[in-house]
């Protein structure tokens, strides 16, 4: 396995490494990373066992991959060191709103470029990464790619003119899907249930409602009217979502995310 560098060890980076070191993909000699201010560097160490670095050319030597984990907001005033500590380098970058262009004027002499899009559920192993590079990557880089989000869960290769939409929905997906479980516990507690059992019940209906969806690979729609009886109980419910637009939320919802996305891309 190439040595991998991580430039920030927040919850991301740390999904990333252990997932390579659960799926032995990697050993923790091959992985090493430099923190920020904070102890979330050497917290991971501690868990992990990958080698810590006291600075960049330190972390950088003799690292084929370079994952840039920090603040979105910190790229622009990056170390101009990274140019020439790069070189020749793979560079992945996690950071939310930061298009290639941006991250080739950081990184102009890496040997590639990719940007990623994860969600939250690859801190267990469970989510899906969108991913494009600036340019087309060898079959040994794709691997490299490939073995490294999945350790995050599932991944797809796109072009970046998707990584907007991607974000608006997948990204920012999972803060609309505990939001509605925080509403159907809210509402459970107000047709009569405790709060333990509305977050029991909500929390369960969510997670099954899922994998249902997932192991049968049933439309939603379908699966949906398998519920619902004509003039039944899920049919009344139905009737005020389809009165208050419930999918034109929804629709206004990723769209409010997709411009915000676009707008930080500009930035």
């Amino acid at each position: 396995m190439p040595k991998i560098a991580f430039i920030g060890a927040g919850r991301m980076a740390s999904a990333i490494v252990a997932g390579l070191l659960d799926q032995k993909v990697a050993a923790p000699a091959d992985l090493a990373c430099l923190g920020g201010d904070d102890d979330t560097a050497k917290q991971l160490v501690a868990r992990t066992g990958i080698r810590l670095c006291a600075d960049l050319p330190a972390l950088l030597d003799g690292a084929d991959l370079v994952v840039l984990a920090f603040k979105p907001q910190h790229l622009a005033s990056a170390d101009p060191r990274l140019a020439e500590l790069t070189a020749g380098k793979l560079v992945l970058s996690i950071l939310a709103g930061k298009p290639l262009s941006a991250l080739a004027k950081v990184f102009p002499q890496a040997r590639n470029l990719v940007r990623t899009m994860p969600n939250t559920p690859g801190q267990i192993g469970a989510g899906i990464t969108g991913w494009c590079s600036l340019s087309a990557l060898s079959a040994a880089d794709t691997a490299l790619v490939e073995s490294l989000l999945g350790a995050l869960g599932r991944h797809v290769a796109v072009d970046e003119t998707q990584i907007d939409a991607i974000t608006a929905v997948s990204g920012s997906g999972p803060a609309y899907v505990f939001e509605f479980t925080a509403a159907l516990r809210a509402a459970g507690i107000d047709a009569g249930l405790s709060p333990e059992a509305a977050h029991d019940l909500a929390l369960a209906t969510v997670i099954g409602s899922a994998k249902l969806m997932e192991r049968t690979g049933t439309e939603p729609e379908e699966l949906r009217n398998q519920v619902t009886s004509p003039n039944g109980t899920t049919y009344a419910g139905l009737q005020v979502m389809a009165a208050k637009d419930f999918r034109g939320l929804v629709r206004d919802t990723v769209l409010a995310a997709k411009k915000r996305s676009e707008e930080l891309s500009r930035d």
